[in-house]
């Protein structure tokens, strides 16, 4: 008798608990849900500000000449004292690793070994695409954009301007298919036990702030 036929006590007790019996044609797969209408850039940025909070990310709409406040702010709050930043071209144009040293914050370069980043306090990226009816942030990683500055160290602070806003995920995998890696973000980190304890932060990140920047220059 062949692997595939043979009697497997786990998998009939699936199916019984399904109500399914053996041999049983398969239930044909569900559609998938039409593509979600974005509504105007004001409402979508508000309920993208409203699910980061309701997965226990901390987040705010911020003009851009608040900056250097918010930053002193969030280091003084996390009692941040080591950084690592993303160095793509809205970061450094925004001059996000000089206001951390003028600051008094230790700079770690993103391209530092895996050891090193996950030492830092704080990991800062620039968000690519943002899904307002979940929270989920999506970022591309490369070479400027290593993706153990999201994950690694204990707080990570995602800016992003009102372009990374897609109305679902079909648009956001159309547009990261050809790109080696996409990351997925809703919240911090959680990890359950068997009890169904949650705890943030075990595996990644344990607070998420996401500052959706306004009046940033091309």
């Amino acid at each position: 008798m062949s692997q595939s036929t043979r009697f497997n006590p786990v998998l009939e007790a699936v199916r019984r608990s399904l109500g399914r019996e053996r041999n049983a044609t398969p239930a044909p797969r569900p559609p998938l849900p039409p593509a979600r209408t974005a509504g105007s850039l004001q409402a979508e940025i508000a309920v993208l500000l409203h699910e980061i909070e309701n997965v226990a990310g901390h987040s705010q709409r911020l003009p851009v000449d608040t900056l250097d406040a918010a930053l002193q702010e969030l280091v003084r709050t996390e009692n941040i004292r080591t950084a690592t930043v993303w160095n793509t071209p809205t970061l450094q144009r925004l001059g996000i690793a000089g206001k951390l040293e003028q600051i008094g914050v230790k700079l770690v370069p993103p391209n530092a070994d895996k050891h090193a980043l996950a030492q830092c306090d704080l990991g800062i990226t620039e968000v690519d695409f943002a899904i307002p009816d979940s929270g989920t942030l999506g970022l591309l990683s490369g070479p400027e954009k290593p993706r153990a500055v999201s994950l690694l160290p204990a707080v990570h602070l995602a800016l992003l301007t009102p372009a990374a806003l897609r109305p679902d995920l079909h648009q956001v995998f159309a547009e990261a298919q050809h790109h080696d890696y996409l990351i997925l973000i809703t919240g911090p980190s959680r990890t359950a036990d068997i009890e169904l304890t949650l705890t943030l932060g075990v595996h990644g990140p344990r607070e998420l702030y996401v500052w959706v920047l306004e009046h940033v220059e091309e």
